[in-house]
C-alpha cells in the first residue's frame, strides 16, 4: 500500500493528489498557521521518518509564506540598487522556519521530522511530526526514547532535525565542506 501512496505523491499532477490537493488547499490557506492533525496526509512518508500511530506522537500542519525576506524599505536617502529591499533571502529554508513555528506553539513537545504535502502561489504547507519526550509510550519505546535525553531539548532550534542539518549542509562531506563542522561558527572563528 505505502509503494502505492508514495508513487502518487512523486507526480501529484498525474495521480488522484491533484484533486485532492484544489480541494483541500484553499480550506487551509483560510485557517490558522499551525493546525494539529488527526492523521498524517502522506502516511508513508510519515512512517518512514518516524511516525508510529500511538500516544505520545502528534502531527501537525503548518503553512508558511513563499518567498524571500519582507524587508522595510530604508528612509533615509540611498540609490535605489543600495536600498537592500529586494533579493534578501532567509539563510534558513522555509520547512525549518515551518518546524520552529510549530515548536513554538507546542513547547512540551519535540520536532522528530517534517515533510512537504502542498504548495499554491502564497504558501507553502508542511506536515510536522511531534514526539511528547514526557509521555510513558515513548519513554519505553527502543526507537524513539533517545529523544527524552537532555541533549535533544528545543533541538529544532538548534538546527538538529533534517530540514535543519540540510540548511546547516551537513549532507556534504569531505573536500569543500572542511570549515562546516561542528558549526560554521565554531570553526577557526568565522562569523565573529
Amino acid at each position: 500500500m505505502y509503494s502505492y501512496i508514495r508513487e502518487a505523491w512523486k507526480k501529484p499532477e498525474e495521480s488522484y493528489i491533484e484533486e485532492l490537493l484544489k480541494t483541500r488547499i484553499p480550506i487551509w490557506r483560510k485557517g490558522p498557521t499551525v493546525v494539529r492533525v488527526e492523521h498524517p496526509l502522506r502516511l508513508d512518508r510519515a512512517r518512514a521518518l518516524g511516525y508510529k500511530a500511538k500516544q505520545g506522537i502528534i502531527v501537525a500542519r503548518v503553512k508558511v509564506r513563499r518567498g524571500g525576506r519582507r524587508k522595510a524599505r530604508p528612509r533615509g536617502g540611498r540609490k535605489p540598487s543600495k536600498m537592500g529591499v529586494n533579493k534578501i533571502t532567509p539563510k534558513k529554508s522555509l520547512q525549518w522556519i515551518a518546524e520552529e513555528r510549530a515548536q513554538r506553539k507546542f513547547p512540551n513537545l519535540e520536532v522528530l521530522n517534517s515533510y512537504w504535502i502542498g504548495e499554491d502561489g502564497q504558501y507553502k504547507y508542511y506536515e510536522v511530526i511531534f514526539v511528547d519526550p514526557n509521555h510513558p509510550a515513548i519513554k519505553s519505546d527502543k526507537e524513539l526514547r533517545w529523544i527524552t535525553g537532555k541533549a535533544h531539548r528545543k533541538r529544532v532550534f538548534r538546527g538538529l532535525t533534517s530540514a535543519g542539518k540540510r540548511s546547516r549542509g551537513l549532507r556534504n562531506k569531505g573536500k569543500g565542506a572542511e570549515k562546516i563542522r561542528p558549526s560554521i561558527r565554531a570553526n577557526k572563528g568565522l562569523g565573529k
